[in-house]
């Protein structure tokens, strides 16, 4: 639509202009009543502002900060003229707010904000069509006043002829250049983020006092009495932790694999950290559309180099020698099922011929990111890592050569009771803000907390290493020195319930019918589940390595 009157110019209002008219075929009409249903939105952009389109609380508080939902509807459904059956109707014109802001020493001004208010409305018109001339009656240019007739909307049915139009206002304001997106920002729900935190605060609380108790009562009243074992036949008797002194430090069975994963999650912590660093300092505008991602997929690239040091330094650790492989894992075996997967969802997406599909040029700029960088950087982290001195050096007690028997467990020290119960705790410190993260993904809101984010991140890191190093404890006074894995799948866990989470979250509040939405929804939840999963369980894994060093080396041995 490049007619004159599809455009405007900055500063000079248009009242009624029209668009085109068009009567809809059949196959027209039912995909509109589709996308109506799947409440599909129309998306523009001003300036580099989106359209969005503002909410007034239903309070009638006119203190209220105004909220503002992205995009603008293509139509509503509901009945009509006192039908009971529910009708589609089409939003053929679009009434546009221009904010600006004009500077005080010249007449220039600058756009600070987009908005729109959309109307169905059925047009009538006298005499022949006479396209942008065209005098309509329920739309009056000519009176410098809009009549659109709310009562009389525009259905969706094929055949008949739909007019599109709309006009445009500017609207000078004090808002500046610089602080636009403020307004579009605004949070009207601090009250629920803040709840958040403090929920995620009471869990680590209760947390942190069984730690305390744990390490200032237990453990201290435990080492204090094997130290001061002064017989061997008292030695003999010792029962708990102490026992399995020469095991506990045991490399685990799938020792490598362990190693891969541990690297892993060292990149996605780094990478974390890094980039919401830079969100909370400002350095990634929301103007600039896609930064966030961007940010995040160089910044994965370029902590490559962590994930291979750890690796191969835990590696050594194990006294293993196949470092290389190693390395080629931790650079191939995540990013390469995360691109598999989003290659297939990338396919379905090219099937239904989406604006929204990644184009073949990124998706070779993503592979040459991982091939060209990523790669290499671990290598080189596996090759440094490698070479120093080997963590056994630093283990506190000898392993012995031949592994004591563990005694059978209680039901609720079971490997897989543990390993779940392990993972409520971390989930119920996120799921709150796990909501909103969802919502703006999913439900098109805006996103900018990253204040919030840093904190729920922090909270997590620390539930995540308090109820694995909680359960650590218990399980080796339990005589069962086998907790690599299990300090690892203990926080990992969580990943579980984020998932579970997310499929309560389609079925109750995604209106998804079809199977290739569907597809996407779930295929993008895997790769966000099983990423938080290599992150929780790496923090995890190092609560608990930290803490089996500490309680080893605080008692005599022998």
């Amino acid at each position: 639509m490049k007619s004159p009157a599809s455009q405007f110019e900055m500063r000079e209002p248009r009242l009624c202009q029209i668009v085109c008219k068009t009567a809809l075929t059949h196959q027209e009409a039912k995909d509109f009543r589709e996308k109506i249903d799947d409440e599909y939105r129309i998306n523009m952009i001003l300036d580099n502002l989106p359209l969005v389109v503002p909410i007034r609380s239903l309070l009638d508080d006119h203190d209220a900060p105004t909220s503002y939902q992205l995009g603008v509807h293509v139509g509503i459904k509901g009945q009509y003229a006192g039908s009971n059956e529910e009708k589609h109707f089409i939003y053929n014109h679009l009434s546009f707010l221009v904010k600006y802001h004009k500077d005080e020493n010249t007449d220039l001004a600058r756009i600070v904000g987009f908005e729109v208010k959309p109307f169905s409305t059925k047009h009538e018109y006298d005499g022949e069509w006479k396209e942008n001339e065209t005098r309509l009656k329920t739309c009056d240019p000519h009176s410098r006043r809009l009549v659109v007739d709310s009562d009389s909307p525009q259905e969706v049915e094929a055949g008949k002829e739909i007019i599109f139009t709309y006009d445009v206002n500017f609207e000078e304001s004090d808002i500046k250049w610089a602080s636009r997106w403020d307004s579009y920002l605004l949070m009207t729900d601090d009250q629920i983020h803040w709840f958040s935190i403090v929920n995620s605060l009471m869990i680590v609380l209760f947390l942190s006092g069984m730690l305390a108790m744990i390490m200032l009562r237990t453990l201290y009243r435990d080492i204090s009495k094997y130290n001061q074992l002064e017989t061997q036949e008292e030695a003999q008797e010792e029962t708990g932790w102490k026992l399995v002194h020469g095991d506990v430090f045991r490399p685990p069975a799938r020792a490598g694999t362990l190693c891969v994963f541990v690297g892993t999650g060292v990149q996605f912590l780094g990478m974390l950290l890094v980039t919401l660093l830079f969100a909370i300092l400002g350095l990634l505008s929301p103007s600039n559309r896609g930064g966030l991602m961007t940010a995040m997929l160089l910044v994965w690239a370029f902590m490559g180099v962590l994930a291979g040091y750890a690796a191969a330094r835990l590696y050594r650790g194990f006294r293993g020698s196949e470092w290389k492989a190693v390395a080629m894992r931790t650079a191939l075996a995540f990013p390469g099922a995360a691109f598999a997967v989003f290659f297939v969802l990338n396919a379905l997406i090219w099937g239904e011929r989406s604006s929204g599909a990644v184009p073949f040029t990124t998706m070779t700029a993503l592979v040459l990111l991982w091939f060209g960088i990523s790669v290499p950087l671990v290598f080189v982290g596996s090759y440094l890592g490698f070479k120093r001195p080997a963590a056994t050096e630093d283990y506190p007690v000898r392993t012995n050569k031949i592994p004591r028997p563990i005694p059978e467990q209680p039901w609720y020290m079971n490997p897989a009771m543990s390993v779940l119960i392990g993972g409520i705790l971390p989930f119920g410190a996120v799921f709150i803000e796990l909501f909103f993260i969802l919502t703006s993904i999913w439900l098109h809101q805006f996103y900018y907390i990253f204040g919030f984010l840093f904190l729920v991140f922090a909270i997590l890191v620390v539930t995540c290493a308090e109820i694995a190093v909680v359960l650590c404890y218990f399980q080796l006074c339990g005589e069962d020195y086998e907790w690599w894995w299990r300090s690892y799948l203990t926080a990992g866990s969580s990943a579980l319930y984020l998932f579970l989470y997310a499929a309560f979250y389609f079925f109750t509040k995604l209106d998804i019918t079809k199977v290739v939405s569907g597809v996407l929804y779930f295929g993008y939840m895997l790769i966000a589940s099983a990423a938080f999963f290599v992150l929780t369980g790496t923090i995890g894994f190092y609560a608990c390595f930290w803490f089996t060093r500490l309680i080893y080396s605080s008692v005599k041995i022998d």
